[in-house]
This record gives C-alpha cells, sequence and structure tokens, in this order.
C-alpha cells in the first residue's frame, strides 16, 4: 500500500484518522497506530510481518536488560548483540543475494560449479526501520534518553506506517518525549498545516515524479547502442527531477502525517539542487542519512579529530556503505564510492575553486557531478552506467528522432524551476515559514484551499494512470 493510491487516500487513512481523533489518552492512540500500523506492513509484505515484529520485541528486551545492568563490560555485549541483531537482518535480507552472486561469478570464471542458492526475498523499508532500531539501542546506550517502558510503545515507534517504508529516518531521542505525551502538539492548527503538507508531498509524487518517471523508464530501458547524447541528458535530468520529487514527496507526505498525529518529524530535504559543491547537497539531500552516517559512523570511526589522511578514508568509506544501505548492487557501491570521491575532492580543493568561479557556476558544475552519479544510481548494470555516462560526454548530436509530448516538457520545466528556485534570495526563508507551525488563521485558510484543490488534482491523475512507482520502496 503506497500513500498515492486511491486504497490509501479515500479508506484506510481517513477510517485511521477519524478512530484517531476519536480516542482519548496517548496509550491508546499509540495501540491505534501499532495496530494500523501493522495492517499497513502486512499488506504490502505478509510473509516478513512476524519476523520484523519478533525482531522488535527481542531488541525491546536486550535494550532493556542493557539498560539495567550495571557492569560495564555486560552493557558492552548486550549493545553489541543489539547491533549484531539488526545488522544481521539487514545484511541477510538486503545482501546475501548479492553476496552470492558475486561468489558464483568468481567460481564459474575459474572454471568451478556455482553455489546452489535459493534467492531472498526483500522485506520492504528493512535499511529504514532497521537504522531506527539501532538508533534506540545506541541512544539509550549513550544515555540520551531512558528506554521506553512498553514494549508496544517501541513497537509503535519502529512500525510507525508514516515513516516506516521510506523513511524520514527518525531518531529514537527527537521524538521519545512525543511517544509519551504529545498533547501540546495535537492542535487544529497543526492538523491543518499538516494536511497540507501532506498534500504538497503527493502532488509532487504524482503530479511531477510520476510524469518524468515514465519517460524515464522507457529512456532506462534502451539499448546503449540506441541511445544519443541528446536523449541521454533529457533521461537523467528528467531522473534527476523524478527521484527529487518522488522521494522528498514521500517525506513531505510523512511529516504532515505525522504533524497531524501530534508527531514532530525531521526535515530530511533542503532543496537540494541549489547546492554549490557536494558536501552542500549532502546537507541538503536525504538529510536524516546523512546525520545517522555522520554520528554513528563518521565520528565514531574518529571525525575530524583525526589525521587529514584518515579523515578522508574515513569519509570515503562512511559514503561507500552508504551507498552500499542504497542497494546490493555494485552500480549503488560505485554511487557511493564517487559521492565520497568529490566529499574528499572538496577539502582538498574544489571547495576553494567553486568559491572563485561564484555561485551559479558553481551550482551548474554540482548538479552535473550530481546527474553523473544519478546515471550510475539509476542504471541495472555496470556496464550500461559506463555506456550511458559515455553518451552524455560525447558529443554526437545526431538527432535520437524521439519525441516527447508537450505534457512532458512542461512538467519538466516545472520540475526544474521549483528544484532550482530556492537560489533566488528570499525564497528559503520564506519556505521555512511556510512549513513552521507559526500561522495566522487566514494563512491557514488559504493552505486548506490549496490543499483541497490539489488532492482533487492529485486523485485525478491517480485514477487515470496505472503508473504509480515509489522508488525508495526498495530501500
Amino acid at each position: 500500500m503506497v500513500f498515492s493510491s486511491s486504497l490509501f487516500l479515500l479508506y484506510f487513512f481517513p477510517a485511521f484518522l477519524i478512530v484517531y481523533f476519536l480516542i482519548r489518552g496517548t496509550k491508546w492512540k499509540n495501540l491505534w497506530i501499532l495496530l494500523t500500523s501493522i495492517l499497513f506492513y502486512a499488506w504490502g509484505a505478509p510473509d516478513f510481518i512476524f519476523i520484523v515484529v519478533g525482531s522488535i520485541i527481542a531488541d525491546f528486551y536486550l535494550v532493556q536488560v542493557m539498560d539495567k545492568t550495571g557492569i560495564k563490560r555486560n552493557k558492552r555485549i548486550l549493545m553489541a548483540l543489539s547491533v549484531l541483531l539488526n545488522i544481521g537482518l539487514l545484511a541477510y535480507f538486503k545482501y546475501s543475494n548479492f553476496f552470492i552472486e558475486n561468489i558464483n561469478a568468481l567460481l564459474e570464471a575459474m572454471g568451478m560449479t556455482a553455489l546452489h542458492w535459493t534467492q531472498v526475498a526483500l522485506p520492504i523499508g528493512i535499511s529504514f526501520f532497521s537504522f531506527q532500531k539501532l538508533t534506540y539501542s545506541v541512544d539509550v546506550y549513550r544515555k540520551v534518553h531512558s528506554p521506553l517502558k512498553r514494549v508496544t510503545d517501541y513497537a509503535m515507534y519502529i512500525l510507525m506506517f508514516p515513516q516506516l517504508i521510506a523513511g524520514p529516518i527518525v531518531r529514537f531521542n527527537e521524538i521519545a518525549d512525543q511517544i509519551e505525551d504529545r498533547r501540546i502538539n495535537e492542535t487544529a492548527t497543526n492538523r491543518l498545516t499538516g494536511f497540507f503538507r501532506f498534500i504538497l508531498g503527493l502532488a509532487k509524487k504524482v503530479l511531477i515524479a510520476n510524469v518524468l518517471g515514465e519517460q524515464v523508464d522507457i529512456i532506462f530501458a534502451m539499448d546503449s547502442s540506441g541511445l544519443t547524447m541528446g536523449l541521454s541528458w533529457i533521461g537523467i535530468i528528467a531522473y534527476a527531477f523524478q527521484i527529487y520529487f518522488d522521494f522528498s514527496g514521500y517525506s513531505d507526505m510523512a511529516i504532515g502525517i505525522g504533524r497531524m498525529i501530534g508527531f514532530d518529524f525531521p526535515e530530511n530535504f533542503n532543496n537540494p539542487y541549489i547546492s554549490q559543491n557536494i558536501s552542500e547537497f549532502w546537507r541538503r539531500w536525504h538529510i536524516t542519512l546523512g546525520k545517522f552516517m555522520k554520528d554513528y559512523l563518521y565520528i565514531p570511526l574518529g571525525g575530524n579529530r583525526v589525521a587529514k589522511s584518515k579523515m578522508f578514508f574515513n569519509l570515503w568509506v562512511v559514503f561507500l556503505i552508504s551507498g552500499l544501505w542504497h542497494g546490493a548492487a555494485w552500480t549503488f557501491v560505485i554511487w557511493g564510492a564517487f559521492h565520497g570521491l568529490f566529499l574528499v575532492l572538496d577539502r582538498l580543493f574544489l571547495l576553494r575553486f567553486y568559491k572563485k568561479i561564484g555561485k551559479i557556476p558553481s551550482i551548474i558544475l554540482t548538479f552535473i557531478i550530481t546527474m553523473v552519479g544519478w546515471a550510475l544510481f539509476r542504471a541495472e548494470t555496470l556496464p550500461f552506467a559506463w555506456d550511458y555516462i559515455g553518451t552524455m560526454f560525447s558529443f554526437n548530436f545526431t538527432p535520437s528522432g524521439i519525441f516527447f509530448e508537450q505534457k512532458f516538457w512542461t512538467i519538466l520545466v516545472i520540475a526544474a524551476f521549483f528544484s532550482l528556485w530556492a537560489a533566488i534570495p528570499g525564497i528559503e526563508s520564506w519556505q521555512n515559514r511556510l512549513f513552521s507551525k507559526n500561522h495566522s488563521m487566514r494563512t491557514v485558510l488559504i493552505m486548506v484551499a490549496f490543499s483541497v484543490l490539489f488532492f482533487i488534482f492529485s486523485l485525478a491523475a491517480i485514477t487515470s494512470s496505472g503508473f504509480n512507482p515509489f522508488i525508495y520502496f526498495r530501500f
């Protein structure tokens, strides 16, 4: 079940909200969120719900024992067990197929018999909820926050359907107090502005990302020999905007639902395509993942406190892991290494270079670098990725003979405008005010009117098209 489906919009979500608003008491509200979240997850992956729930229960009591023990050595052992449980599940379900495929490729190259292996199915959203479970264990271990008292509250935190499938990654310490009491956030203004944020995300996903995605799929399904320079650039520009509006749209929907039920989820995107270097891009793109990698991996490895050579190596390793986190394929690994390389180059000399050439040239150059990375990210195989990138810079101006509908070009221009308009002075501060909680009733009513209008447009688009993927569901 996806947020941009008729089933969710017309049945599941309204029913959830009606019952939620009628219930009194945070304990019972949490139980309702848990029950509906289990249904939401089981709808898409019924075979895995018992594994997920079982791991949640085991993790909860493991952390409870860890918090109560006064012996440091035992705390470390229990913490290691919790990490092993979560990383082990992620490694088995997400990477075992990748590992065996590469072992078999090596064995066959050596003339040996390949290993027999039954393909392991991937539970949806496993990368996101595995990381959230880790934040709970680590935050309790570090005494950032005390553990939750009820296993149902912990299960609700992990399985909460708004952010279960594709984030944002919500750290335990960020909403721990809200899990236990969020009455202060349950206001009419929050519910209405949350609905606005949800509809904004829905419109970004349905009216922009889906339209671009249909053409992107066609271009990336072509044989590389049939690509031209112009077609490859159209494909990768459209994909850059598709993935942005798809993923940021999902984050907007998650943040909006969270606000409607009293939660403050962290922001996950902040106009990434106006970045003037790759370092800035990662402060604006998938913000919660960047912060997770920094606080739970980069800093424990030494952060900026080690020698420069060690720091650069750690930075590169972190992004190598980040690439692998996104998907079990060499394309993702190389994508992570590619971004890690430019983060190192930023610190070596690129930041000084960007400062000399100015804001607009820096934005353009960073966007081009990002799109080269997206070619790696989107391609199904490394050979196709290399061919695609090579075609982008082939300077072969032969016409492709393929024509796109006016709708595609219109949406592409709209996507480009709203992806880059924050480069205009004053737009970012206006956006921050728009997404804040402090609004007059007049502004709230305007937001509601906008929401109703774009809900109708989005629902019409959903019912008239069968193309409605969510890119980040496979992560």
